[in-house]
């Protein structure tokens, strides 16, 4: 049985730009984005991770809102 169904799709997390504000513990970051200046909660994503990416406050980010919860997103 397939799983796609459980799964939201890509197509609605939405994108948004933001600049890291804070780095806290096990890979989360505080990003302040840019609509509007609201601050959320956001992890690295799996691919960035495996090549060790580093992220710093003060970076600028891309990050996938998810539609459910927009107070938390992954860093792409």
């Amino acid at each position: 049985h397939p799983v796609e169904h459980c799964m939201p799709d890509k197509e609605e997390a939405l994108e948004v730009e933001g600049v890291v504000t804070q780095a806290l513990a096990n890979t989360r970051f505080r990003v302040r984005l840019d609509s509007g200046g609201a601050e959320v909660m956001a992890h690295v994503a799996g691919r960035m991770r495996k090549h060790f990416i580093r992220i710093f406050p003060v970076d600028r980010v891309k990050v996938e809102l998810s539609p459910y919860d927009l107070t938390k997103g992954r860093i792409t």
